[in-house]
């Protein structure tokens, strides 16, 4: 019989996302809207965002997140 995996808590996910190699060289990370609104909600994700100065784009069921306090430019 298999178990489900142990569930992690908000600060556990944000730090694994902080901590992937795209995160601490200023890259781009992209999550699911879905798993950041189940795993840490939508409100408090954005806060920590823009706590850390990070830019946030949202499309098709994700977030792309810009791990840099530069600034965007749309290109279309």
């Amino acid at each position: 019989m298999k178990h489900a995996p142990l569930p992690v808590t908000p600060q556990q996910w944000l730090h694994q996302m902080f901590t992937s190699q795209a995160a601490t060289e200023g890259g781009v990370v992209r999550r699911k809207v879905s798993d950041v609104e189940r795993l840490v909600g939508r409100d408090a994700f954005l806060q920590v965002m823009r706590n850390r100065g990070f830019r946030v784009v949202e499309n098709a069921g994700h977030f792309v997140v810009f791990c840099n306090a530069e600034p965007l430019h749309l290109r279309l």
